[in-house]
C-alpha cells in the first residue's frame, strides 16, 4: 500500500511538472533556459505547496475527528475554516496595510475564534451531534460576516476575496512555501504529542478521564494542534474545502488496523495526493484560465467521502450480523470492535 500511495504522488508530480503551456518531456526537466524557469519558479513551488496544504489539512482533520468522536467533525463544520478567512479577508475590505508575514498571525485568530466557540457552546465536545449542530451555526455566523465584507468591497477587492475564498495556488511561489515552514516546525512536534491522547479520547469521556486524561483541556490542545496546522494554509491558499473530511476517511480505509496514531500519517499523505490531483484539471482543465482548486476538492471529496462513509457502515453492520453478543461482555466486544475499526456512534 505505501509503493501504491508513492507511486501515484510521482506520477501526479510529475503530471503537474510537465504538463502545461509548455509540456515538458520529463527527460527536459531539468535543463535550464525558459523550461527551467517555468518549471523551477512556478510549477514546481505550486506542487510544493499543494503537497503540504494538503498534508496539514489532512493531519488537522484526523486529529478534530479523534479529538471529537466524529467522523463528520471537519474544519468547515467546526468554523475554523471561515474564522481563518475572515481573519484574513477583513483587513483587505477594510484596506489596512498588513505585511504578510502577519497574515497567518490573523488566519490564526480567527480560526481559534471560531473553533473556540463552537467548543465553547456546545459544552467542549460532549456531544458529538452538539458539536456538529453548534459548528454548523458558527460557521453559517461568520461566512454571513464574509458576505458582509464582499458587498463593502469594491470590484477588483471582490475578485480578489472570491477567488481566495474558493482555494486557490494560482501564482503561488516559493516565498509562500516557505512562510508555512515556522508554523510547521511548531505544529509537527505538538502532532506528535498529541497523537497517543487522540488514541485514548476515542474511547470516550468516561473512560479517558479513567485511564488519568483530562478531557476537556485534551480537546483544547487538539484544537490548537489543528488550528495551527489549518490557519496558515488558509492564509496562502485559502480554505481548500473537503480535504480534511476526504483525508482521514481514507487513511482508515487503506489501514483499518493501526489506530489514530498510525492513521496521521497515513491522513497527511493521503490529504496532500487529494490537493495535488485537484490541482491537475484546476490548471489545465480550461487553460489558460485557471479554475480554483477549493473547487475540484469539493467536486472529488464530497462524494469519494460519502462513498466511504457508506460503506464503512456496511462493513459495520455485517460485522454486527456475524457477531450478536447474547450478554453485556458480548456487547462490550461488540463496540470495542467498532471503536478500533474508527466508527463513532
Amino acid at each position: 500500500m505505501p509503493i501504491s500511495l508513492g507511486a501515484l504522488l510521482l506520477g501526479v508530480a510529475l503530471c503537474a511538472l510537465c504538463l502545461g503551456t509548455p509540456v515538458v518531456p520529463p527527460h527536459r526537466l531539468l535543463d535550464g533556459g525558459i523550461q527551467g524557469v517555468i518549471v523551477g519558479e512556478l510549477r514546481l513551488p505550486r506542487l510544493v505547496l499543494a503537497l503540504v496544504a494538503g498534508a496539514c489539512l489532512g493531519a488537522a482533520g484526523l486529529v478534530l475527528q479523534e479529538a471529537l468522536r466524529n467522523p463528520l467533525a471537519v474544519p468547515e463544520m467546526l468554523g475554523v475554516s471561515s474564522g481563518a478567512a475572515l481573519g484574513v479577508a477583513a483587513p483587505l475590505v477594510l484596506a489596512l496595510a498588513i505585511p504578510a508575514a502577519v497574515q497567518p498571525l490573523l488566519a490564526i485568530a480567527g480560526a481559534a475564534l471560531g473553533g473556540g466557540l463552537t467548543l465553547l457552546a456546545a459544552g467542549f465536545g460532549r456531544s458529538p451531534a452538539a458539536v456538529l449542530l453548534t459548528g454548523a451555526a458558527v460557521a453559517a455566523a461568520l461566512q454571513a460576516a464574509l458576505l458582509v465584507l464582499m458587498v463593502m468591497a469594491d470590484q477588483l477587492d471582490l475578485q480578489l476575496i472570491y477567488r481566495y475564498l474558493l482555494g486557490s495556488l494560482s501564482s503561488r511561489t516559493w516565498d509562500d512555501v516557505t512562510g508555512l515552514w515556522p508554523w510547521l516546525l511548531i505544529a509537527l512536534p505538538a502532532l506528535v504529542l498529541c497523537a497517543p491522547v487522540l488514541a485514548v479520547l476515542r474511547l470516550g469521556d468516561d473512560d479517558a478521564q479513567a485511564l488519568g486524561v483530562r478531557v476537556h483541556r485534551a480537546r483544547i490542545a487538539a484544537l490548537a494542534v489543528a488550528v495551527v496546522l489549518i490557519a496558515p494554509v488558509v492564509a496562502v491558499c485559502g480554505p481548500v474545502a473537503w480535504v480534511g473530511f476526504l483525508a482521514p476517511h481514507l487513511a482508515r480505509r487503506l489501514r483499518p488496523d493501526v489506530g489514530a496514531v498510525g492513521w496521521l500519517p497515513w491522513s497527511a499523505a493521503c490529504g496532500a495526493a487529494v490537493v495535488a490531483i485537484a490541482d491537475v484539471p484546476a490548471r489545465l482543465a480550461l487553460a489558460p484560465t485557471e479554475i480554483p482548486v477549493g473547487a475540484w476538492t469539493a467536486l472529488l471529496g464530497v462524494p469519494v467521502g460519502v462513498a466511504l462513509l457508506r460503506t464503512r457502515d456496511r462493513v459495520r453492520k455485517k460485522r454486527k450480523k456475524r457477531k450478536k453478543p447474547s450478554s453485556d461482555a458480548g456487547r462490550a466486544g461488540v463496540r470495542t470492535e467498532e471503536l478500533v475499526d474508527g466508527g463513532v456512534t
